[in-house]
């Protein structure tokens, strides 16, 4: 049985990503900021290979937490950087506090979980880093999302630079830079907007691709998109 980490999997993505994984028969380390929402993953499934912790990915005190209550694992197998933070807003507009704030979400914390959980990841274990359209080098850029855009764009640079420094211990890291998926972010970013895909459609890939993608690849950065927009 495999032991699978994934913040954010309170709601969305990160929900379906993690039900997805249970109904599989893994082992889940599901993390987020409500516990009530967390909750719902017990009566979504029938797996009791649950652990929940609500946490703040952002703060060291919570951080941790999470590294202490997911010690007494052991080990474990793969770990999904999914939780992430979205602003539109021009970036005249944008303030140094805001630039802080939405890397510290969607790049430091990622960071710093891989930094305390690596010990506990064995040989042929993966990482996956939940990037976006918007932080892909080449594809179109929409007003308002720099921010958003280049912290994705630098958590997917990074997923580069940790293959190139855990290859050779059987770790591996890939970054999936997710495209339109009707989720309460792409509202936000969006509104109005009608994504092609669902949550628990992506939540069924990611699943998927944290299980067995590592076996035909390694720190790729791989756009995962159906349309406009990114």
């Amino acid at each position: 049985m495999k032991t699978i980490v994934i913040t954010g999997a309170s709601k969305g993505i990160g929900f379906e990503t993690a039900l997805s994984l249970l109904n599989q028969g893994c082992y889940v380390v599901a993390i987020a900021r409500s516990s009530e929402e967390l909750e719902q993953l017990r009566s979504q499934s029938s797996s009791k290979n649950l652990l929940l912790i609500t946490a703040d990915i952002t703060s060291k005190e919570e951080l941790e937490k999470i590294s202490s209550e997911v010690a007494k694992l052991e080990k474990i197998d793969g770990l999904i950087n999914n939780a992430g933070m979205v602003l539109n807003r021009s970036f005249l507009e944008t303030s140094q506090e805001d630039w802080r704030s939405i890397f510290d979400v969607n790049f430091f914390a990622p960071v710093q979980l891989i930094r305390i959980l690596k010990p506990l990841l064995r040989k042929g274990s993966h990482i996956v880093n939940i990037g976006s359209m918007g932080g892909f080098q080449g594809s179109e850029k929409f007003p308002g999302l720099s921010a958003y855009s280049t912290s994705k764009g630098a958590l997917a640079i990074l997923s580069e630079c940790l293959n190139a420094e855990f290859s050779n211990e059987g770790i591996a890291v890939n970054c999936l830079c997710l495209g339109a998926v009707q989720t309460k972010m792409l509202e936000e970013a969006f509104p109005g907007y009608e994504a092609p895909v669902s949550p628990k459609e992506m939540g069924s890939y990611i699943s998927y691709f944290v299980l067995n993608a590592h076996n035909f690849m390694n720190g790729k950065i791989i756009p995962v998109s159906l349309n406009n927009p990114d």
